[in-house]
């Protein structure tokens, strides 16, 4: 083949669908394939592979519809000169859709991706299995997650959901670290025309899968972004975070953000009153590097918090209970959210703080019938399991499993401590009293009055977070405002910690 015919060929790669459809494209308001890894990838570091592959189908009309590169681009570039793997589907060449050689470029693409170390970034927007390739689409997508299961926990998967993804399509995004949906995106495994069959429900796209639906109700994306260009504006935030593969620590980012900073406002951010809430956002705002906390699962399961956070430039994560919602009671959305984020952290050696105020887990017959006893145990196992650094701070109540299950010294956190405020027992003082001194308070002429007065002397007496501090389970009570230098320097010293020696065994079997 001439020189001549093989420009030709990557011309017409290069053009995708072809203008008309690159144009039905832009009217929905989406980049195409090639836009998107353009404001991805940093200027003239893309290196195209496989952009000749071509579909061996020809039945029912599929060898006119052949184009090289079979409806995905792929290959090497650099964000902000981090080498990555990229993948990114063309919605334009037969909407996307995954067929046999489709599916060999990003298997391909994974292989050399863990050969090197780095990241895999995909941006999906395709219409699921080609159906005229039949078992051959469907091995392509077995070999994808066959691929996504080997990089778990050894390199990091962050994809964006920019169109349809319906189907098989939406189990290698799943088996991905980071799920990124744009507002005009939906996943669903089962569309709105099957479920009105099977089950006379009517339903829109939106409401099956659309990007609220899974950022909120679901957990099934992370983050939610308002178009392509912000999407991949997250990318690349959420990338700076992550080291490129877990023999390597997370980047540290310059920070002009005192370590000795104090904040005396943390003094008084907790009511006196117990059962009064505060907002937890702003004691994890006012301890990291400033501008820094980049929440992940921010509209789902907001009970919980979990993100990234820097600290004297370092990557942190941070776990936290949000008081505002449930009382910051632990619930089943909340433990699958904050385990899940734990065990990440730990294979990519990113430490853990832990913020703690939580009353328990949420009470009632939906969550022990949707099992909040198997849901709740993820978050022991996960801490558990994690040997990176793990400091915790106690800020107010830590009461029963919940105060175990929340990086408690019992499951081995390095460093726990606790502010002034911070209340641990095994229930509160008031469902305590009430227990320990049931018939006194009936027999008593004024039991509200004798209640507080048993509740006080139960506060000052087991609650208070010296109780713990006597016995070990604390390392030591700080006052709120030093809290930022006491986690930097603390976070120092155990950047060389290593895990103990591991009992022999394949793997554990964690709580599903």
């Amino acid at each position: 083949m001439s020189w001549t015919a093989i420009e030709k060929l990557k011309e017409r790669a290069r053009l995708g669908g072809g203008p008309e459809a690159i144009k039905k494209q832009h009217a929905k308001g989406k980049l195409t394939a090639r836009e998107r890894l353009d404001l991805l990838l940093d200027e003239d570091s893309f290196i195209e592979l496989s952009m000749l592959a071509l579909s061996r189908c020809t039945e029912f009309g599929m060898a006119e519809k052949r184009v090289p590169g079979d409806g995905v681009v792929v290959g090497l570039g650099e964000i902000n000169g981090r080498k990555v793997a990229v993948y990114a589907q063309d919605f334009t060449v037969i909407g996307g859709s995954v067929g046999e050689m489709h599916a060999m470029k990003i298997a391909q693409l994974y292989d050399l991706a863990l050969k090197l170390g780095i990241p895999v970034i995909g941006l999906n927007d395709s219409g699921g299995a080609r159906i005229q390739e039949g078992v051959n689409s469907l091995k392509g997508y077995g070999e994808i997650f066959y691929r996504n299961v080997l990089a778990s926990g050894v390199i990091p998967q962050i994809v964006s959901i920019m169109g349809p993804c319906a189907g098989g399509a939406v189990y290698s995004p799943a088996l991905a670290d980071f799920i990124i949906m744009t507002k005009k995106s939906f996943m669903f495994i089962t569309g709105p025309r099957v479920v009105k069959a099977a089950t006379g429900e009517e339903v829109t796209f939106e409401e099956l899968g659309g990007a609220d639906i899974h950022t909120s109700v679901s957990g099934v994306a992370h983050l939610l972004a308002e178009d392509d260009e912000d999407a991949i504006s997250l990318i690349k935030t959420l990338l700076s975070y992550l080291p490129s593969n877990n023999m390597e620590d997370p980047p540290i980012e310059p920070t002009e953000d005192d370590p000795e900073r104090e904040d005396y406002e943390l003094d008084n951010i907790v009511p006196q009153d117990p059962r009064e809430p505060y907002d937890m956002y702003e004691i994890i705002n006012r301890v990291v590097d400033r501008d820094t906390f980049f929440e992940i699962h921010g509209n789902f399961a907001k009970n919980a918090i979990v993100g990234f956070a820097r600290l004297n430039g370092r990557t942190v994560g941070i776990v936290a209970n949000q008081p505002l919602i449930y009382a910051g009671c632990l619930d089943i959305n909340s433990s699958d959210k904050i385990a899940r984020f734990i065990l990440f952290c730990d294979s990519f050696n990113i430490p853990i703080i832990t913020f703690v105020d939580t009353p328990g887990f949420l009470p009632g017959i939906d969550q022990e019938h949707g099992g909040v006893i198997r849901h709740g145990a993820k978050i022991i196992y996960a801490y558990s399991l994690a040997t990176v650094p793990k400091i915790t701070v106690i800020v107010r109540k830590a009461y029963g499993g919940a105060y175990i299950a929340m990086s408690s010294k019992h499951l081995r956190a390095d460093v726990v401590v606790a502010w002034p405020t911070a209340e641990i027992a095994v229930m509160g003082p008031e469902a305590a009293v009430e227990i320990i001194y049931k018939r006194e308070l009936a027999k008593a002429e004024n039991p509200q009055e004798m209640l507080l007065k048993f509740t006080k002397e139960y506060r000052e007496k087991i609650t208070t977070p010296a109780v713990a501090a006597f016995r070990g389970y604390i390392d030591d009570i700080i006052p709120p405002h030093t809290t930022r230098p006491f986690l930097i320097k603390t976070l120092e010293m155990l950047l060389t910690k290593r895990p103990y020696i591991k009992l022999p065994k394949k793997h554990g079997i964690p709580p599903m």
